[in-house]
């Protein structure tokens, strides 16, 4: 749900709005209110953290987390929060150094679809990532136990429970049964 404002919001107005529990995204300039995750999300989400995580640690640097807000656009401001994300090493921790929301996209941001997003949200959420530098998108699609795979180029694959979800340009070393990350 949109939140008319008499002006367009930046993401440091954003940042001062209380911390009342509402699930926040600024879209050039709007307030988007969102519900907050379900159950099988937080599963989800925690189960691909939990991999890319074990991941880095297994030596591939970087850093990886959820629910965190870029800033991908600027006047108007973007504000997105996907729900997993990967940084690569060589980017650098420099963007934990001033307050607020990194200006920056992720290398890989996914995004879990919630049973009341439309098509058009989800794309959306793709295209801001991707035209702010994303190099990778993952769109986890629960009720079809499927992940979609959108690429800088426009190309998008689909990864079935029988795939296994790789990218090894981005993600050397990293692979995931797609049937690990839902719940049984």
């Amino acid at each position: 749900m949109s939140i008319a404002a008499d002006h367009l919001i930046t993401a440091d107005e954003l940042l001062q709005m209380p911390d009342d529990g509402i699930r926040r995204e600024l879209v050039r300039g709007e307030v988007i209110e969102t519900m907050p995750p379900n159950y099988e999300h937080g599963l989800i989400a925690l189960r691909l953290g939990s991999l890319l995580l074990a991941w880095i640690a297994q030596g591939a640097g970087g850093e990886a987390g959820v629910e965190t807000g870029f800033r991908l656009a600027r006047n108007p401001d973007t504000v997105r929060g996907p729900d997993v994300f990967y940084i690569r090493p060589e980017r650098g921790p420099q963007h934990r150094a001033a307050p607020g929301f990194p200006d920056l996209a992720p290398d890989l941001a996914v995004e879990i679809v919630s049973p009341t997003e439309t098509a058009e949200e989800v794309q959306a959420k793709v295209t801001d990532y991707l035209t702010a530098g994303a190099r990778l998108v993952w769109v986890i699609y629960p009720r079809q136990q499927q992940v979609v795979a959108h690429t800088p180029d426009g190309v998008g694959r689909t990864f079935r429970t029988t795939d296994t979800l790789a990218q090894p340009a981005l993600l050397p070393g990293f692979a995931c049964p797609v049937a690990a990350l839902f719940p049984a």
